[in-house]
């Protein structure tokens, strides 16, 4: 019974798919991380002032102006820009849609190919084009500006990506 259950165990572990896996880890990761960090470093705790502390670290390094953060606890800020964030929740949105359709549907740009890869590459430039805007004085920064452009980005970042990611599980499910 005990080597049975055992080797149920194995196969299960073999079973899984560790790039789906890992990317779903990452993903709430980015998700969690910018809104919990100012939660964090109010805290007044050292320990999860310390966590805090990585968590900015990481947002000033993928962020360009992790400096326009919401003011969630103040004086402490979002880790990233709405901009930023806009891409995470487009990544959320599309992983969730995936999880729904298991990657059945006309707008996975993956299963097109080259095509696919050019359209997704050229949707995937609303965010930078913002950016590149506002640098260039077209506009300031706001909020309300920003958070659909990254949104866009992180849509179609996600509609090209996740059947590549996640494409073993939709297999086994079926």
């Amino acid at each position: 019974m005990q080597r049975t259950v055992f080797a149920q165990q194995l196969q299960s572990a073999k079973n899984v798919n560790w790039v789906s896996l890992i990317a779903d880890i990452i993903l709430a990761g980015m998700v969690v991380g910018p809104i919990t960090a100012p939660f964090l470093a109010a805290s007044g705790v050292s320990l999860l002032g310390g966590i805090a502390s990585i968590i900015y670290f990481m947002g000033n390094h993928v962020c360009p102006q992790p400096s326009m953060g919401l003011d969630l606890a103040s004086p402490y800020i979002m880790a990233v820009c709405m901009r930023c964030y806009g891409t995470v929740i487009g990544l959320l949105i599309t992983r969730l849609l995936y999880r729904v359709t298991g990657g059945k549907g006309f707008y996975w740009l993956s299963q097109y190919g080259w095509s696919g890869a050019a359209l997704a590459s050229v949707l995937m430039m609303a965010y930078p084009l913002e950016l590149a805007a506002q640098v260039f004085g077209l506009w300031s920064f706001n909020n309300y500006l920003v958070t659909p452009f990254g949104l866009i980005t992180g849509l179609t970042w996600g509609l090209f990506t996740m059947p590549i990611l996640h494409r073993w599980q939709t297999a086994k499910t079926r």
